[in-house]
This record gives structure tokens, C-alpha cells and sequence, in this order.
């Protein structure tokens, strides 16, 4: 493999490790511990491999007891390596056949092998064929639990795979079940070897690798090489070794293990997530609707009415009519309306210099009912942003909805209650209004204090002057009437204009209030939602590199 193709590839791997490394930050606290903590070896065992010699390629011999694993290790290796037996296993621990020494210890000392042997070029390799590392494992059946854990633990490590199966074995569901087929992504560094075909009539060899490789294709492995061997006679061991020296010379099987692990570390992520395999966005999974503007409008609209906001700007409407009626009614009787209180001031929202971080309302406290509406609200928002998301993405993007939900009432109240309402602000109209009344009561009173001048003379049998007279009525009895009669209109027109004017400043105030509402919503209920569907997004499409699908 050429240097630019091996820095290719390289640069690849590090793009799809870093895109693993982020949807597992995303992903933290929507899927399981389990499922992330599994990523993260992951991650942690590429970064430990790549740190340690690329010049060399571990290549693990794995196979059950009696299978002539180590028999096939020696034949691969030229020379007597490791101890067979025919009837009990005779590897308690891992054995490393090494070619070109330099440069291995740190990373046999990573693989925890203790057992290591310099070996001698091998048939048919070239003096340069360097930086091999051949390992014999336990037999992945032993009845010793320690044996059975360095496996494990070696399939996660090696570069690459070698299955030693045997004729009477090849099919246990053990190694099929257990190894080869949670391994199915690593095709490109996997090699099966039936061994032992000695023991299988000559015409039933053909057969017998073809009803394996079947198997292996139901596993996954349908690319994987099937070679048939005998370690005993010799026979196919030559095709073997091919096969692992032209592995070892490409120099990229541990890029291509680090990247199928990526893949099946990928595949766990996306099914623990509920989503197609490597994140992709088929039927619409991964991809949330998000909140949209009629959505934001109905919520809003909701939770005002959950907040009383109607109740309030009814309260505005009252408390403008009341107002004007105070300031433009006819004078005899405006004084009646101070007796009747302010609904604004009742409900808390007509105080002069109050601090808004402080204030409050007195609008009744949020009951059954009103809680009801509050959490039916929320509930129809989140159904509506998370619509598509898979499903723990989606019990995210509730959650978080509702994680305000005990500081929403009180947050609604306090918006409430620092929102202007006006209530304050004198109309233009008021002030000439209240004059012209003010005008037509001194005119009426003036007429009544001029007759009753005219009476008094008259009772104190005095000259009383002649009385002008305005279309032959008497200038003191229409100024009475006028002034009356004008009083009295003015009321009523005015009582027409304020109920126009309240109407329009109730319209302000309900604007006003479904805005500070709608930014309590966006700040406790919609932003919260949004940054879940952004996480969504940004998982899915990291997902996908890490797959290495874009």
C-alpha cells in the first residue's frame, strides 16, 4: 500500500473516530450507559492501537479445543512455536511468534502477552517481510474461565482474525453465535480456516467448505476468505500463509479492525437509538419536525389562557371604562364611581414604581383545571416537535419540554405582571371632555343662582329687572336646560368613545401579554425542545460519518 493511500486512509479513520467520539457526547444522557461505555472502549482502544507500532500487524490464531489450532500456528510459522495436543488444550496463555522484534514490545506489552518468540523467516517470505506478530490463543470453548476472558478480549485487540474451525465443529453455534457473527462487520480482516481436512474424504472436502462458507454468509462474512487446510500434512497451509503475508504487506489491517470497530460501535449507537444502521434517515427515522411557527402560536395561545390572560385584559377593558367614566362622566354623579374598584388594581397590576424582577399578580392561583391545560399544552408541543425522532430521542425532546415545568406558573405570573399594560396613560380626549362638562354644570348652576336671585328680589318685594329672553325662552332657564342637557350627552358620548378606546387598548394589552407569554414558552418550554431536535440532528449526521457513509 502506497503512503498516500495509507495517509488516506488514515485521515479517514481519524475524521470517523472523532465523528464516534461526538455522537457519544450527543448521545449522553439519552442512551444507555451501557451502550456509551461500550463506545468509549471503543474509542479508547483505537487511540491506544494507533499510538503504539503501525509497522506491525497482530494477527490472532482462534479457534475451539481440538480444533489444531496451535498445530496450524506452527505450520503457518515454519517451526514448533507452540505446544500441540490432540485430545486437551495445551494454550493456558497467549504465545507471540514475532518477525522483526524492533518495535513490539510496547505493543505486546498493550496486549498483555508475556510469551514471545523471535522467529525465523518464514518460507516463501521475503527478507523484509517484517512486522508480523502471530499469536496462539486459548481455545474460545476452555473450561477455564481466564482462558475464555483473554479471548474476548484478544477479539477486541488483534488486527487480525484467524478462525481455525474443524470439520466435526465448524457449524457450533458457539463460535457462529458468540464470534463470528457480532463480528460481521470485520470481513476485510477476518480469515476462516478449516482445518484439519485430512480427516474428510477427498470428494466431501469441496462440500464441506461450501456449506461453511453458507454459513459464514449468514453470519455476515459473505466477503470473508474460506481456505481449507490440513496442518498435519501441509496440505493448503501455503494458501494460508498468502493470505496473512498479504495482509500483513498492505499495511492497513489495523486501519481496517479500527475501522470496522468503528462501524460495529456505529451499528450499536444507531440501533440503541432506534435508528437504520450507520444513522441513516430512511423512512423519515432521525429527523425530528422541530417546533414550527404554528406550533409556538398554540402553545402561546394555550398557556395564556391557562395564565388568565383574558381574565387580565377583560380587567383592562373595566378599568379604562372606569377610568373614563371618572374623568368625562357628568359631574353630579362621576363621584359615584370611586366607590367601585379598580379590576386592575384588584388584580395586583396598577401599582406605580414597582420592580418587574419583583413584582406579582393577585390573579387567582393556577388550579386543577388551569394545570391541566398548562401540561396538555406542553404535551401537544412536544408530540408536535418530536414527531419523526426515534424513540429515545423522542422521550428526550418531552423531557425536555417538561423540565420547567414546576417554574412555568410562576414564570407566567411574574411576565404577567412586569408586562405594560397602560392602565396609567390618560387618554387626549379625556381633558377637553372634562372641561366642556365642567363648563355645561357652571352654566346650568349659573342659571339656577341667576333664578333664584330673580325669586328673591321677587319674595323681598323688589323691582326685578326684565330677563333676556333667547326665542322667547329665559336666558337663566336655558342656560339650566343647556347645561344639563349638554352634561348629559357628554356622558353618553363619552361612554360610547370609552368603551371604542377600551376595546382597542384591551387589544394592545392581549397583544402585549400573549408576547410575554410566548417568550416565557420559547425560553422555558420551546428552546429546551429546539436544542434537543438540534442534538438530534447533529447525532444523526455525525452518526453517519462515523459510519462512513458521507
Amino acid at each position: 500500500m502506497s503512503r498516500h493511500g495509507a495517509a488516506r486512509e488514515a485521515s479517514q479513520l481519524d475524521r470517523r473516530l472523532e465523528a464516534l467520539n461526538s455522537a457519544t457526547e450527543l448521545a449522553s444522557g439519552v442512551l444507555p450507559e451501557e451502550t456509551l461505555a461500550g463506545v468509549l472502549q471503543v474509542l479508547d482502544r483505537a487511540s491506544s492501537r494507533r499510538s503504539l507500532s503501525g509497522e506491525h500487524t497482530v494477527v490472532g490464531f482462534f479457534g475451539a479445543t481440538g480444533s489444531g489450532k496451535s498445530s496450524l500456528f506452527n505450520a503457518v510459522s515454519g517451526e514448533e512455536i507452540a505446544t500441540a495436543a490432540v485430545r486437551r488444550p495445551t494454550t493456558t496463555e497467549p504465545l507471540a511468534g514475532i518477525w522483526g522484534v524492533q518495535g513490539s514490545d510496547a505493543l505486546l506489552d498493550w496486549l498483555e502477552v508475556r510469551k514471545r518468540h523471535a522467529a525465523a523467516p518464514i518460507k516463501g517470505f521475503a527478507d523484509d517481510d517484517t512486522g508480523l506478530i502471530l499469536l496462539d490463543l486459548p481455545d474460545f470453548d476452555s473450561t477455564r474461565a481466564a482462558n475464555r476472558e483473554i479471548v474476548q478480549r484478544m477479539v477486541g485487540l488483534v488486527d487480525v482474525l484467524v478462525w481455525v474451525l474443524d470439520p466435526q465443529k465448524y457449524a457450533d453455534a458457539a463460535v457462529h453465535n458468540d464470534f463470528l457473527a457480532p463480528l460481521s462487520s470485520h470481513g476485510a480482516v477476518t480469515i476462516v480456516v478449516l482445518n484439519q481436512i485430512d480427516r474428510l474424504p477427498e470428494h466431501e472436502v469441496r462440500p464441506v467448505l461450501e456449506s461453511l462458507t453458507a454459513i459464514l454468509a449468514q453470519d455476515g462474512l459473505d466477503k470473508v476468505q474460506v481456505l481449507g487446510a490440513s496442518a498435519v500434512l501441509g496440505t493448503g497451509v501455503d494458501k494460508v500463509r498468502t493470505a496473512i503475508r498479504q495482509v500483513a504487506m498492505q499495511r492497513k489491517a489495523m486501519s481496517q479492525r479500527l475501522a470496522a470497530d468503528v462501524t460495529l460501535a456505529a451499528a450499536r449507537l444507531a440501533e440503541a437509538s432506534g435508528l437504520p444502521a450507520g444513522g441513516t434517515t430512511a423512512a423519515g427515522g432521525g429527523t425530528a419536525a422541530g417546533a414550527t411557527a404554528a406550533s409556538k402560536a398554540r402553545l402561546a395561545g394555550e398557556l395564556a389562557v391557562a395564565a388568565n390572560v383574558p381574565l387580565v385584559v377583560d380587567a383592562v377593558a373595566r378599568s379604562y371604562r372606569l377610568e373614563a367614566t371618572r374623568r368625562t362622566g357628568w359631574p353630579v354623579t362621576r363621584w359615584l364611581a370611586r366607590f367601585r374598584p379598580d379590576p386592575l388594581r384588584r388584580l395586583n397590576l396598577r401599582r406605580e414604581g414597582a420592580i418587574p424582577e419583583l413584582n406579582r399578580t393577585s390573579l387567582p392561583p393556577a388550579g386543577a383545571p388551569e394545570q391541566a391545560r398548562t401540561d396538555a399544552a406542553v404535551r401537544e408541543f412536544a408530540e408536535a416537535a418530536s414527531a419523526g425522532a426515534p424513540g429515545p430521542w423522542r422521550a428526550a425532546i418531552r423531557g425536555a419540554a417538561r423540565e420547567a415545568n414546576d417554574r412555568l406558573p410562576d414564570a407566567l405570573d411574574q411576565a404577567i405582571a412586569s408586562t405594560e399594560l397602560s392602565a396609567g396613560t390618560k387618554s387626549w380626549w379625556w381633558g377637553g371632555f372634562n372641561a366642556v362638562q365642567w363648563l355645561a354644570l357652571v352654566t346650568a348652576l349659573a342659571g339656577f343662582a341667576w333664578l333664584g336671585v330673580l325669586a328673591a328680589l321677587g319674595y323681598l318685594q323688589l323691582p326685578v329687572p326684565e330677563v333676556p329672553r333667547v326665542q322667547g325662552w329665559p336666558v337663566p332657564t336655558v342656560m339650566i336646560a343647556g347645561g344639563l342637557l349638554l352634561g348629559i350627552v357628554l356622558a353618553i358620548g363619552a361612554r360610547f368613545i370609552s368603551r371604542a378606546a377600551a376595546a382597542s387598548r384591551s387589544a394592545v394589552a392581549r397583544k402585549r401579554l400573549t408576547a410575554a407569554v410566548a417568550a416565557v414558552a420559547g425560553e422555558l418550554v420551546v428552546v429546551p425542545v429546539e436544542r434537543e431536535v438540534s442534538r438530534l440532528a447533529k447525532f444523526t449526521a455525525t452518526l453517519k460519518a462515523a459510519a462512513g457513509r458521507q
